[in-house]
């Protein structure tokens, strides 16, 4: 183990976990998204061209992957320090930024973020999906992507000294590919010699979660100080989601303030609505899985931020939080959910 152990590692350092307050575990605060760009159906070119415009807006929210300008996050550095500001004021302490190699992490626009807002930025180590993934990275061996993932962690990434504090989130698809399964063995490797947190983002089917645990398991990693990505457009069925809680990672809700219609990338998803996914935070806290819930808002596209008429990142402090109030869930619940079980997660061994 490092000598992290009890610290929660930050892009200015380590801190205590008691300071970090509340935490979204997934967001972004600066990447591009074009690798998964989705072409607009037949005579939406123009409005893809030019989404801006108010009159826009609507179609923007229903297809916010058909528009490349949208999946340039790192445009917009301004409006997220500002939405990051609000965020303090809302009551939010800390961010765990998820953006890893392949989508541009940018550690030193973190790290300014960090201190120009004071809210606690956690960055992510290692790789995203596979189509990301570099010839050199295809090329490396399970020892290599260790290596490199428990440096990013312990010296620094992207030629910086700034340090990552969770692995991930490490993206895998449906099936997974042989790339993808090293980099899952390595994280796992990599967990082990740290200590530390990971967080995935699973193919979208409803048995990927699943598989991506028994990889991990099988390689020697620590389920329990693992955390499911996107697990609102991932696993349906009631009895499927408990029968996948039984095997110990936290439950992360994270696509609030995302509602559509027609989900690209599967269309066989219905998206929830922000009150289907209070309704199943409630289910979850009555089976006794309050303690593995985590949430955010996995911004990743332009038209999520305020500035374009969006969400923003303190949507859940300002509207889910007094949802969740109404329907079954308690106010130490929902302190769980935001402060404790993402400080118990982010703490390394």
């Amino acid at each position: 183990m490092s000598n992290l152990s009890g610290k929660v590692q930050t892009v200015l350092g380590p801190v205590d976990p008691e300071t970090l307050g509340r935490t979204m575990t997934h967001e972004h605060l600066t990447m591009t998204f074009d690798c998964c760009f989705f072409p607009p159906a037949p005579g939406d070119e123009a409005v893809a061209a030019d989404p801006f415009q108010m009159r826009h807006m609507h179609w923007l929210r229903q297809n916010p992957y058909s528009c490349h300008e949208n999946l340039l996050l790192q445009q917009e550095t301004e409006a997220v320090r500002d939405e990051l500001r609000v965020y303090k004021q809302a009551g939010g302490g800390a961010m765990v930024e998820n953006t890893t190699t392949g989508i541009d992490r940018d550690l030193p626009t973190l790290k300014q973020l960090a201190q120009d807002t004071g809210v606690h930025i956690v960055a992510g180590a290692g790789y995203y999906v596979d189509c990301t993934h570099s010839a050199a990275t295809r090329s490396m061996t399970v020892e290599q992507l260790t290596d490199v993932i428990v440096s990013e962690v312990l010296s620094g990434a992207d030629g910086t000294e700034i340090r990552c504090g969770v692995i991930g989130e490490i993206g895998t698809g449906w099936p997974i590919t042989d790339s993808e399964t090293r980099v899952l063995r390595a994280t796992a490797h990599a967990q082990t010699r740290l200590g530390c947190p990971v967080i995935i983002h699973p193919g979208r089917h409803p048995a990927a979660p699943a598989e991506v645990v028994r990889i991990l398991q099988e390689a020697g990693g620590d389920v329990g100080k693992t955390v499911m990505s996107h697990l609102d457009r991932t696993i349906f069925d009631e009895g499927e989601l408990l029968e996948f809680a039984q095997l110990g990672s936290y439950l992360e809700y994270d696509l609030f303030g995302t509602e559509m219609l027609t989900y690209p990338y599967n269309t066989d998803v219905d998206m929830p609505s922000d009150s289907q996914r209070v309704k199943t935070l409630a289910f979850l806290v009555k089976e006794g899985y309050e303690d593995k819930i985590l949430v955010a808002h996995d911004i990743h596209t332009k038209n999520r931020l305020t500035k374009f008429g969006g969400h923003g990142y303190s949507h859940i402090l300002k509207n889910i939080v007094p949802k969740m109030l109404t329907r079954g869930i308690g106010q130490r619940q929902v302190d769980k959910i935001l402060i404790d079980n993402p400080k118990h997660w982010l703490t390394f061994k």
